[in-house]
């Protein structure tokens, strides 16, 4: 009896034990479920943010590679007597960008300040590589990305200006403008600037540029336009109330660079979505159709004003789209991408002629692609845009907002460039002599030539002689 009672005790005692264990039980496992499930959201956190960086930095790598298809196309457009020195200054240019961004106009575009212009982070000082600050995006990653979109604002300004200006001024130049004229008006838009919030136009209302039609390509074509007019035409290009053609020497070469540079967009304007989303592969495609509208369109308006499909215009056509599209490839769908692809490529057609009927002379055409086609690209987001646009119920609001936007980056850029373009031209001058430019800046500035014992021209209009 006495060991049947204490059975029975032991048996409460032991199953009481075990009741108490079930809640504990309970809090491990939700402990641990939590920890584990919280362990999974870091790591699918750092693996997006691993991957923001990575595809940036392939993005800033072409656009960097972007560099050689403008030095192809400059130099295969222009003479060959001057094909070493347009290589020289677009092989330069981005040194000088990268090392000027990097001193003074990051900080500048991108640093904490005022809605005019940022204050901090000179040199970079003040920050930690491994730390994500820009979104997901390192120090050092999101730099590199922006630096190379501050060389090809540099790098279409070489265009305009070849065949007749010196390699210093255009160092000297190259080093200003990326260390402050563009910078500045990069963060008018893209760096918290005024630009980036225009509440007194209506409730969330902002000029749009996703990729840079205006903070880049506008801004580079307004310094080239400048330079291009303080500069003056080369010689034998206008002459008895007449437009001379200089044809270029390599249209093997140009074409090549047409190619580069398309190929490189794809870095341009998808790496401007600065993550590795779903949106990226919209925004390849769209770009690519705008591309394609654009050569189409300049092809056939060409060969209807000249009767022949001129190659130049082809090359010039597919930029111009490129151009066209960059502002809006975030948000403008398919058939907004061919149609503004299409405009610019007639846009550009046209735009070529004009400058030349004014006797501003521009060899490779880099006025028309850049600046005429990234004002063209711009109006368009206040017109296709799928949310704000125009013809998609958005009203007028986002087209007014474009217009200020590009009015007040063209008039920035415009008038620094020209004292710019002015104090250089006193203090070391612009162009080079008559005589230098005759015989070929390769020779004069460079002391080589790129097709040494070739026939080379001497002449005003660019025949072999």
């Amino acid at each position: 009896m006495a060991q049947r009672t204490l059975s029975r005790a032991f048996g409460r005692s032991y199953a009481w034990g075990w009741l108490a264990c079930i809640p504990l039980a309970f809090v491990i496992v939700a402990t641990w479920g939590f920890a584990a499930h919280a362990q999974d959201e870091v790591v699918a956190s750092d693996v997006q943010i691993i991957l923001d960086n990575i595809w940036i930095v392939i993005a800033a790598i072409l656009v960097i590679f972007m560099n050689a298809g403008f030095g192809m196309l400059e130099t295969g457009f222009c003479r060959q007597k001057n094909a070493v020195n347009i290589l020289a200054k677009n092989l330069i240019v981005f040194a000088l960008a990268t090392v000027s961004f990097w001193a003074l106009g990051f900080a500048l575009a991108f640093g904490e300040g005022t809605p005019f212009f940022g204050l901090s982070g000179f040199f970079l000082a003040g920050t930690d590589p491994a730390e994500p600050v820009y979104g997901t995006l390192t120090t050092p990653v999101f730099f590199l990305f922006q630096a190379a979109f501050a060389g090809t604002a540099a790098t279409i300004v070489s265009g305009a200006v070849a065949e007749r200006v010196k390699f210093t001024s255009f160092i000297v130049f190259s080093v200003l403008l990326t260390a402050i004229s563009y910078p500045i008006t990069a963060h008018w838009v893209w760096g918290g600037g005024w630009l980036s919030d225009m509440s007194f136009l209506g409730e969330g209302v902002a000029f749009s540029d996703f990729a840079g039609s205006t903070v880049v390509h506008s801004v580079g074509g307004w310094a080239a336009l400048m330079g291009a007019i303080f500069l003056g035409p080369r010689i034998g290009k206008y002459q008895n109330g007449g437009i001379n053609a200089i044809p270029g020497h390599n249209m093997s070469i140009a074409t090549l660079g047409c190619l580069i540079l398309w190929i490189g967009w794809f870095g341009f304007n998808p790496g401007s979505e600065l993550a590795a989303s779903l949106n990226v592969p919209q925004i390849a495609l769209v770009t690519n159709l705008a591309a394609a509208a654009g050569g189409i369109a300049a092809t056939f308006t060409a060969w209807g004003l000249s009767g022949k499909p001129d190659l130049s215009m082809i090359i010039n056509g597919i930029l111009a789209g490129l151009v066209g599209i960059t502002a809006g490839c975030g948000s403008i769908g398919y058939w907004g991408a061919i149609i503004v692809g299409a405009i610019a490529g007639v846009i550009v057609v046209f735009s070529v002629g004009f400058f030349d009927s004014i006797k501003i002379d521009d060899p490779v055409g880099a006025t028309s692609v850049h600046l005429v086609c990234g004002i063209w690209g711009t109006l368009a987001v206040g017109l296709f845009d799928q949310t704000a646009g125009l013809f998609y119920g958005g009203g007028i609001t986002q087209l007014i907002a474009q217009i200020i936007g590009i009015v007040a980056i063209g008039l920035f850029t415009v008038i620094l460039t020209s004292v710019l373009w002015v104090v250089i031209k006193s203090l070391i001058s612009l162009r080079v002599s008559s005589e230098e430019e005759l015989k070929g800046l390769d020779i004069g500035e460079h002391g080589m030539e790129a097709y040494s014992g070739f026939l080379k021209d001497t002449s005003d209009m660019g025949g072999i002689i």
